[in-house]
């Protein structure tokens, strides 16, 4: 018996991304078909933006428990949130979750680790990049990270918040994440960190300067992993 996957979703791409993906990929380790259960829920985009913009972490909290609560009473045992930059509040609520949750940023870091990675670019929102949420999940292994500058930091922010999350594509904006990715490999970066779950919408391993770190995926594939009882 598998356990039940509750998804605290914040943007539509990201929370499908990882939907998508345990559905998909839950057939090759549970037979045709076959995936755990899963239960999403998420606010409007909008209420998490508001707070976000206002830096109200204890809102952005308040959220994330609420969705916490609608999913436990739906019957989920564990959860997940695909989204990087809200878990900036995630220690305002994991003492009072009603379910246990994996960490996006703590299921990327051991990736990074197994793989033998030592250097990681980071790319995201503002909001994201600017937080201590990647630095100190790499620290506390001993991995080194990179930050973009803050122009693109903003650049690509935009381009998070005006495209892809609302699922709209360029080829404009592709050839800038590239450009981002190539300035972290000439810092000696060995991978880079797709830190906002659209991300990997428009840039994966086919079309990077250095391997890629999908946080969306690697979530999923540790939440189905979990859902079998199996090491994270």
């Amino acid at each position: 018996m598998t356990l039940h996957i509750g998804i605290v979703g914040c943007s539509a791409e990201g929370a499908a991304l990882c939907y998508r993906t345990i559905c998909s990929e839950g057939a090759a380790l549970l037979g045709p078909h076959a995936h755990p259960e899963v239960s999403l829920h998420t606010p409007s985009l909008a209420e998490y933006v508001a707070y976000l913009d206002h830096g109200d972490l204890v809102g952005v909290a308040h959220l994330m428990l609420a969705s916490a609560h609608k999913l436990a009473s739906a019957g989920a045992d564990f959860l997940i949130c695909p989204d990087n930059t809200i878990h900036q509040a995630f220690s305002l609520l994991a003492g009072r979750s009603p379910r246990p949750w994996l960490h996006i940023a703590e299921v990327v870091a051991a990736e990074a680790q197994r793989r033998g990675c030592r250097r990681l670019g980071l790319t995201g929102t503002a909001w994201l990049v600017d937080s201590e949420v990647y630095p100190e999940a790499l620290d506390r292994i001993g991995l080194e990270w990179r930050r973009p500058s803050a122009a693109d930091r903003d650049l690509t922010s935009r381009i998070i918040m005006d495209e892809l999350v609302y699922g709209k594509f360029c080829r404009d904006s592709v050839l800038t994440f590239q450009r981002v990715i190539d300035d972290f490999k000439s810092q000696g970066c060995d991978a880079v960190i797709l830190g906002c779950t659209e991300i990997p919408l428009i840039i994966d391993d086919d079309n990077s300067a250095l391997p890629t770190l999908d946080s969306t995926r690697l979530l999923a594939r540790a939440a189905l992993r979990h859902a079998m009882g199996e090491e994270r």
